[in-house]
């Protein structure tokens, strides 16, 4: 890799991000569209997180802050890309982003399923939090 540029998505990277994440990133949303992206980028400009190398999206990670809560979503590698610091790239800029708006705890949405992304979660230094089970409804 000669490069990695980090900078926040822009309602252009919509569809391109859509597409890195169908290969990178497992597990699906029904904000996975066009609409859910854009929408994410007009509310919180700086919250979807990416990575470049030779201008090719390589990562992501979509750090939002809500005025209490850090939440970590879509944290995904291409697969050609993987272990070569990427990731820590992108938490390394998620995390600043949270310590500027005053944010103090990292929360990481994490397929049980998904052993790869344990296993990267707790080299970054999180940890399983087993006393919360997440409640979801569908709201359309």
């Amino acid at each position: 890799m000669t490069d990695l540029r980090i900078r926040a998505a822009t309602p252009t990277d919509a569809e391109t991000v859509l597409a890195f994440w169908k290969t990178a990133a497992e597990g699906t949303s029904i904000t996975d569209d066009a609409d859910g992206v854009t929408r994410l980028i007009a509310r919180d400009p700086d919250a979807l997180i990416l990575a470049e190398s030779d201008g090719l999206l390589v990562g992501s990670v979509i750090a939002g802050y809500d005025g209490w809560r850090c939440s970590l979503y879509r944290l995904a590698v291409l697969p050609s890309h993987r272990r070569q610091g990427i990731s820590t790239a992108l938490l390394d800029a998620a995390e600043q982003r949270f310590r500027a708006l005053g944010g103090r705890r990292g929360d990481a949405m994490v397929l049980v399923e998904n052993q790869r992304a344990q296993h990267a979660w707790t080299a970054a230094g999180y940890r399983q939090e087993d006393r919360w089970r997440r409640w979801v409804k569908r709201l359309v």
